[in-house]
């Protein structure tokens, strides 16, 4: 029996899917693995984009090269297991949480270039194979049934996160589709080429996943270790938690938090605690005697961890309530008053996504966070927050967030950390002055001390509104790299040149979409679960715009563009913190408005400009690559703030109206 598929749209499909499910896996497995990757999420994103953008140049070479992905897709993930590499991030301008660790492997400099490539490399030959199917069928069509199968992949994905299935599901997914899809017309050299590689896949991350204390979040690899009577939790190679007895010595850097409260506000009051991770600090409160505590913590495993290893068991006790949730929307959806808020260690080692700068816990320690903790208090209540903040003027910004929130200083303390030379920083702040025992002076601004992270530039780690050297030459060797992989990949640039409208929307849908997923972290959370929403959100208006585009005949399309540049200008004059003031029914209804409209109108513009490109594949790659620059220029935000990238996106588009201006009167025609 043959199980060769015949029918090219379910092809398109298939390889569809085969490519953003690949492309999710790379980011969340490679981010798991590469120490501090996770920091850099983003590089794989552009290296997938690049690859993507690359494969559909190569849709009418002669020669098929879609066959050797299954070889890339195992020479990347073999590399990546057998080398224990560390991508150290250190310096002055921008810090990362573990970056004073110091173990062996590669550098960052041979091997951030190397994932790249590898992740480009793969990510060419899935693409091509896309491309190839895609070059069948007519272009819009086309379009709708890749499309499909990209919100197949993500729909694949998010239900493998909800299950938390370990890395050998997302390589038996992937090896059970190219085996379908490559397998049955191969001769027998292509299917040793196939299914060799597959295996080693299979084998390597079937080893990784059934390894002792080995299991996976939504968000991490989380490792546990037995150390004397304790349970240490390290999350992507990093530790991360330590379950320690609340009578423990170690316990004392968590009871150093009430030392900073009046002996009688714990005693019978409700606590909200952001970050209660594995109970340490619901063990310590619970010990205080408080009536009630939320415990909110974003990722399920670690709670669970909790639950079931903590020494003290402090979830099982009945007034505590737990919440799987993102700490800033648990607040903002929340009426209720408490009596002490705390801000317990809730620092990430990851990225809210691989399309942004923004950590999970970001939106945590903006101006305008402070300010909803600060109404949350009940009459007298305190808020306090606590970590090893590694760089003085990283305190002094958080002293300098509450004393505006607060209206004068707080009090901070440092006491020793676990090592000789750390220490570990608590602030507090309450809205009735007194109410704080401070064993010391109050904090003091000094002429360094940075301004106070805000919404729309939520980078409370980056010292200054700049984009840090590290970055400034990783991005600018990643364009060089792009620059010639295009030239030798893809031949003569001068192939896409009619097509430069098309990637100017692509690097301005990419800005779009980039906005868009921060939106929807800061108003509903920066959970897996709104990522997924807001990435099928947009593939759905996407593929509306397509069915609109095939069924209508927009007689005058450059009208499209005054209405896209209208919801663009809309966008930017909504400020967000309006949105938050609404109940959650209304601001869905409104940030969905706000989000997906532009992006609805911008496929529209893309649609009715592709349908008459002529050469669907090296239009469609010249997109891709376009959106590859956008991923770049997506670090202007940490300049400018994310609103001002709404200013780049009409600028992009503008640009293609001028570029593009001449098929605006043929597109119609030819529909």
């Amino acid at each position: 029996m043959s199980f060769a598929i015949r029918n090219e749209r379910t092809r398109l499909v298939l390889f569809s899917f085969l490519m953003l499910f690949v492309e999710l896996a790379l980011i969340r497995w490679a981010g798991s693995n590469v120490l501090y990757l996770s920091f850099f999420s983003n590089f794989v994103l552009l290296g997938a984009f690049l690859g993507i953008g690359l494969g559909f140049l190569r849709a009418k070479a002669t020669r098929d090269l879609s066959v050797y992905a299954p070889v890339a897709l195992g020479g990347l993930v073999v590399f990546i297991a057998a080398f224990p590499v560390s991508v150290i991030s250190t310096g002055s301008e921008l810090l990362f949480f573990g970056s004073e660790l110091r173990p062996d492997g590669l550098p960052r400099e041979i091997v951030l270039p190397i994932i790249f490539l590898a992740v480009a490399i793969t990510m060419t030959l899935i693409g091509e194979a896309v491309a190839r199917s895609f070059s069948k069928l007519e272009s819009l069509e086309a379009y709708k049934y890749d499309l499909i199968g990209s919100l197949m992949g993500i729909a694949a994905f998010t239900a493998i996160s909800f299950l938390r299935l370990p890395p050998i599901a997302w390589g038996t997914v992937a090896a059970i589709v190219f085996c379908w899809l490559l397998f049955p017309d191969a001769d027998a050299l292509r299917r040793v080429v196939t299914v060799i590689p597959l295996i080693v896949v299979v084998v390597v991350l079937g080893f990784e996943s059934f390894s002792d204390g080995n299991s996976w979040s939504p968000y991490y690899k989380v490792s546990t270790k037995q150390v004397d009577d304790v349970t240490q939790i390290d999350v992507n190679g990093v530790p991360h938690q330590v379950m320690w007895p609340v009578d423990s010595d170690a316990g004392q850097l968590y009871r150093n938090t009430y030392e900073l409260v009046p002996d009688d506000l714990p005693e019978g009051d409700d606590i909200l605690i952001i970050g209660a991770g594995s109970g340490n600090d619901v063990a310590i409160a619970l010990a205080s005697g408080a009536a009630h505590i939320d415990a909110v913590e974003i990722d399920p495993r670690i709670r669970d961890l909790g639950v079931s290893r903590h020494p003290d068991r402090p979830y099982d006790d009945p007034r505590v309530t737990s919440h799987i949730d993102d700490g800033r929307a648990f607040v903002e959806r929340s009426s209720k008053q408490y009596d002490l808020i705390l801000l317990a260690l809730p620092d990430s080692i990851t990225l809210v996504s691989g399309q942004s700068s923004l950590r999970l816990e970001s939106y945590l320690f903006t101006q305008d966070a402070v300010e909803s903790y600060r109404d949350r208090l009940a009459p007298g209540g305190v808020f306090a927050m606590y970590n090893y903040y590694r760089e003085p003027w990283l305190e002094d910004r958080y002293g300098a967030t509450l004393a505006a929130a607060f209206d004068e200083p707080p009090c901070l303390v440092n006491r020793p950390g676990f090592t000789p030379d750390s220490s570990f920083g608590y602030l507090a702040a309450s809205n009735d002055s007194g109410r704080i025992t401070c064993p010391g002076p109050l904090w003091e601004a000094s002429a360094a001390t940075p301004e106070p992270a805000t919404d729309n530039h939520p980078f409370p780690y980056l010292r200054e509104p700049t984009i840090p050297t590290f970055y400034v030459v990783s991005l600018g060797l990643i364009l060089l790299a792009s620059l010639a992989l295009v030239r030798v990949g893809a031949g003569p640039f001068r192939r896409m040149i009619p097509f430069a409208d098309l990637f100017c929307m692509g690097v301005a849908f990419l800005l779009l979409e980039t906005k868009y997923v921060v939106q929807f972290a800061l108003l509903f959370g920066t959970t897996w679960v709104v990522n997924a929403f807001v990435f099928g959100g947009v593939l759905l208006s996407v593929l509306l715009a397509v069915a609109v585009s095939k069924r209508f005949t927009i007689k005058r399309p450059a009208w499209l563009y005054a209405l896209l540049l209208l919801a663009v200008v809309v966008a930017y004059v909504v400020p967000l913190s309006s949105l938050l003031e609404l109940s959650f029914i209304p601001r869905l209804i409104v940030a969905v408005a706000l989000a997906f409209f532009p992006i609805f109108t911008a496929n529209l513009v893309f649609s009715e400009r592709f349908k008459s490109s002529g050469d669907s594949t090296t239009a469609f790659g010249a997109n891709l690559l376009g959106a590859m620059f956008g991923g770049v220029l997506e670090y202007a935000a940490l300049i400018t703030g994310y609103r001002l990238l709404l200013v780049i996106v009409a600028l992009f588009y503008g640009l293609a109206f001028l570029l593009g201006r001449r098929h605006l009167s043929t597109s119609g025609a030819s529909a």
